[in-house]
């Protein structure tokens, strides 16, 4: 740029000339006039232009304000020369904001340069709207973006920025893009051959798999069969090796990435995770003598060990983890001690026992003393995480010592800590009193209002603690400095019950009433108002004092604060009444507060906000992670108190009355939201092989011009075993290769694939994959088979795997009188299912008897002769095999009617569930509506 425009070099270089600032503006200022006086002449030619704007970039750059050659810039946004395009897309994103309507002018060319097939163009448009996209450029330019990501023609860089660029639009304008409908074709790009876009892919699918686990949830095999070819197989680039490391920033991401969802239900995936963290652990036993190295191999054994505790907290690898976690909190390097003390803090909030990390609980005191802010933070949680009612008051004694020293900083969400540890833990209730009130007089004005108010809700709640909670806040009143918190527990504690110790010696009515009366002076109105209460209360319970707390009423008669003067008022008038009953009736003592949730979590939540990869858990022990699961899973229902409480983003008003719990609409019964099935693939081929499949154990499942799909299974009991065969008709390879076995009910039936399936068919290929499936309960409908895979677009097909309950039936023999007398011992509704169909006859115009014997032979029920009278009728038995329920014994009798063309198909077992459901799989292939 510098030696095409040697305008530019020498305005430039006479910039680098000024000496002082003055020289400087005035080159500057005569630029400039230059500079408009051009922009005015029509015959201006486009390198002129460029010039131009180049020149007002660098001004900008300085720092000066530039208020001309904005719509030059988008001119040179429209030109056809790259160096002018360049130029302008630069001026564009660096003196333009996204509200600026300019942009408005340039949506047209940036959607034009993103559908050319030119690459630079498309990464000149892609920086643009990553700097300064707008929300209507997101709507407008997103599916513009999102077909760059996708198309097969494009080039691994424009892939990556084009990823980069929706995670920017994302972060921004999550609602405008349509994340479900690209969700299956973006988590494709993960089997990506560039681990370049792969890692550029994986960033986008971890911010938009925070917000939609379901439609992303094909990311966690893709997820898993990476790392396993990246840390166990070793199958990668060595343009990828950072320190003979393979990608560690892909597999960081991975990892985490793998801790938004639940653990798997799948043995085989759990497996191969189980290998893949072992290998990251033993690669971890030898630190690393290089720097670069030892930092890369620790993020990712961090993350590794995060995933871990998310699996199984009880593991051994958690086990063999803890021990090396121990190691790390006691390490010179400040980065090590602090993702130890973190990754700790992430065990202490999943695991069942807390014994090994209290080993080291006085190496987790000890840093709360260290010399870097964040490793005190890291410390204050894990202490607050590990804290139970074996070493709460150890922890929190040790929180309070370390309160007076610690950092302004940090002391606002230590007392938070401390106050919901001593509360939640408390091993006396005494206890309880005095750690607060220690607490409240060390922090000061760190402590919030919902402290105090918890310090009164127990004391009036608790009958037992009334007269220790009198002397306690006494002895604090009578110090010569007291925080105006401790004087508002005094003034509320002894109000109400200072009349239960007034007898003891030094704590008479008088002392009471001086001790308190003179903090007065140094309050604010609300609480001298709160004191005036006190003092109408004692007018009631202490007559020897009356004179006193009377002519203080009197003074605050003629205060200048409305509020004061009115309470003042009023109680001077109740106070001098002639008659004490009004006074006895108001001054009732206070009723227990209803029971009701402290509102210190709430405010404690808000204080971690989420940054763009939200935290898979939460600050505090595992009771805390339970709550927040269950807030999550009722987000679904519509429970939006929940779901503002988990994430802190409501404003939770303390309430000394709890009347903000009171709820006047009455009960509401929440909808639960259940997410739909995929939409199924149907033909008239289709239909005919799930049909045959139904009653076969192998054959054709699917076919097309691209793929056939066929099935070979066996049963034996309640375990089974399938076999599907794709094979590839193409002379390409298939990419991306995906398949998962959804929609249905895991504890009635198990379906496992024995291994990840491979990513990859090569042309007029077949591949195998066996799966396993145990029939633990009766279940109602077939699973559906999902597969995907890129064969220059993403193709995905959804079938209904030919699984019914009748695959797991074993046929018996019975005589006629057997059958008959269990027949009637079974009896009719509701462990009777029956059903009456139209059929259709066969060529000689007559039953069609091969075919319904088929049926129920397919189905697994014995043909039992000679028990029904009429040869046409069928009478069938058999045994369901089940895991969890047993066996369940099923009879069945068909019977059709020529005449009529109506089969009455009546179903008995033992279980109104099973005979239910071998109707319903009985129903359509017996019917003139079977596909057969």
């Amino acid at each position: 740029m510098a030696t095409s425009m040697r305008g530019l070099t020498q305005f430039i270089a006479d910039i680098r000339a000024c000496r002082v600032k003055e020289l400087e503006e005035k080159r500057i200022n005569k630029e400039m006039a230059n500079i408009r006086r051009q922009f005015k002449d029509p015959q201006l030619s486009s390198y002129q232009r460029k010039k131009y704007v180049a020149k007002l970039i660098f001004v900008y750059i300085l720092g000066y304000k530039v208020d001309v050659g904005h719509f030059e810039a988008a001119n040179l946004v429209t030109s056809n020369k790259y160096t002018e395009k360049q130029i302008g897309y630069l001026a564009m994103t660096l003196m333009l904001h996204e509200h600026s309507e300019l942009l408005l002018m340039v949506v047209n060319s940036i959607k034009k340069d993103l559908e050319e097939n030119n690459e630079y163009n498309n990464c000149l448009a892609l920086h643009a709207i990553a700097n300064v996209g707008s929300n209507e450029m997101a709507e407008s330019l997103g599916p513009s973006v999102h077909r760059l990501l996708i198309s097969p023609t494009s080039p691994e860089f424009v892939k990556k920025k084009a990823a980069l660029t929706l995670l920017r639009l994302y972060r921004k304008y999550p609602e405008v893009l349509p994340v479900g409908e690209w969700a299956q074709r973006i988590v494709s790009i993960m089997d990506d051959d560039n681990l370049g876009v792969v890692i550029s892919v994986t960033s986008l699918v971890m911010a938009m798999a925070q917000d939609h686990l379901d439609a992303f949830s094909i990311c966690y095999q893709k997820a898993v069969d990476r790392l396993h070819k990246l840390v166990v197989d070793k199958e990668f680039s060595a343009t990828y090796a950072y320190y003979r490391i393979p990608i560690p920033w892909l597999q960081v991401k991975l990892l985490r990435l793998l801790q938004y969802y639940p653990p798997p239900m799948d043995p085989t995936v759990l497996d191969v995770l189980q290998k893949v963290l072992t290998a990251i652990l033993n690669n971890s036993i030898e630190v690393a003598s290089n720097v670069q190295q030892n930092n890369a191999q620790n993020a990712i054994l961090f993350e590794a060990i995060g995933l871990a505790i998310h699996l199984d907290s009880t593991s051994p690898i958690v086990s063999n983890a803890t021990e090396l976690l121990a190691r790390f909190i006691s390490s010179k390097e400040t980065n090590v001690r602090y993702l130890g003390l973190d990754t700790m803090a992430h065990l202490a909030a999943r695991a069942d026992s807390l014994y090994s990390i209290k080993q080291h609980q006085a190496t987790i005191i000890n840093s709360l003393r260290d010399k870097d802010v964040s490793v005190r933070r890291r410390a204050l949680d894990l202490l607050y995480s590990m804290c139970d009612t074996d070493n709460a008051e150890i922890i929190v004694g040790e929180l309070l010592r370390y309160l007076k020293v610690a950092d302004y900083g940090l002391r606002e969400e230590m007392v938070l800590k401390i106050a919901i540890s001593t509360e939640k833990f408390a091993t006396s209730y005494k206890w309880y009193i005095d750690t607060i009130l220690q607490l409240i007089s060390s922090a000061g004005d760190h402590v919030g209002e919902e402290v105090w108010y918890r310090v009164v809700q127990i004391t009036t709640n608790t009958d037992d603690i009334q007269e220790y909670a009198c002397r306690a806040i006494f002895e604090h009143l009578r110090q010569p400095q007291c925080h105006e918190s401790l004087v508002k527990i005094g003034g509320y504690i002894l109000g109400e019950y200072g009349h239960l110790v007034a007898n003891e010696s030094g704590l008479s009515p008088i002392e009471q009433f001086q001790a308190l009366h003179s903090k007065s002076p140094f309050c604010s109105a609300p609480t001298r108002a709160l004191l005036l209460t006190t003092y109408i209360k004692w007018v009631n319970v202490f007559p020897e004092i009356k004179v006193h707390l009377v002519n203080v009423l009197e003074r605050y008669r003629y205060v200048l604060d409305a509020e004061l003067q009115q309470r003042a008022c009023e109680y001077y008038a109740i106070a001098t009444r002639d008659s004490d009953d009004l006074l006895q009736q108001i001054c009732e003592e206070m009723p227990p507060f209803p029971p009701r949730v402290s509102t210190l979590l709430s405010r404690l939540n808000k204080k971690h906000g989420d940054t763009e990869d939200s935290r898979v858990w939460v600050i505090g022990g595992k009771e805390a992670n339970e709550d927040r699961t269950k807030n999550k899973s009722r987000k679904g229902t519509g429970d939006a108190s929940a779901a503002a409480n988990e994430n802190g983003s409501s404003e939770v008003q303390p309430d000394l009355m709890g009347l903000a719990d009171l709820n006047l609409s009455g009960p509401s019964t929440p909808t639960v939201i259940q997410a739909p099935r995929p939409v199924l693939n149907s033909s008239p081929s289709i239909d005919k092989w799930y049909e045959k499949l139904c009653m076969s154990n192998d054959g054709i499942l699917y076919e097309d011009n691209a793929i056939q799909m066929g099935v070979k299974s066996e049963y034996h009991g309640h375990l089974g075993r399938i076999a599907l065969y794709v094979g590839n008709k193409m002379t390409v390879p298939l990419t991306s290769f995906t398949a998962s076995v959804t929609g249905h009910n895991p504890d009635a039936l198990s379906i496992t694939f024995a291994k990840i399936p491979s990513n990859v068919i090569a042309p007029r290929t077949q591949a195998q994959h066996v799966i396993h499936v145990e029939g633990k309960k009766p279940f109602d409908s077939s699973p559906i088979l999902m597969i995907s895979y890129l064969a220059g677009s993403l193709t995905t097909i959804n079938l209904q795997l030919p699984l019914l309950v009748t695959k797991f039936f074993e046929g018996v023999t019975l005589s006629q009188t057997d059958f008959f007398e269990r027949w009637k011992l079974i009896g009719g509704a509701p462990r009777e299912a029956q059903v009456v169909l139209p059929i259709s006859l066969d060529e000689a115009n007559g039953v069609d008897l091969v075919k319904n014997r088929k049926v129920l032979t397919g189905h697994g029920f014995s043909l039992l002769q000679d028990v029904d009278p009429n040869p046409i009728n069928l009478v069938g038995a058999g045994v369901l095999h089940t895991s969890m329920g047993g066996k369940v014994g099923c009879l069945l009798r068909v019977e059709p009617n020529k005449v009529a063309k109506l089969c009455r198909v009546t179903v008995r077992s033992t279980s109104e569930e099973v005979a239910a459901q071998v109707l319903q799989a009985l129903q359509k292939p017996l019917s003139k509506n079977s596909a057969l």
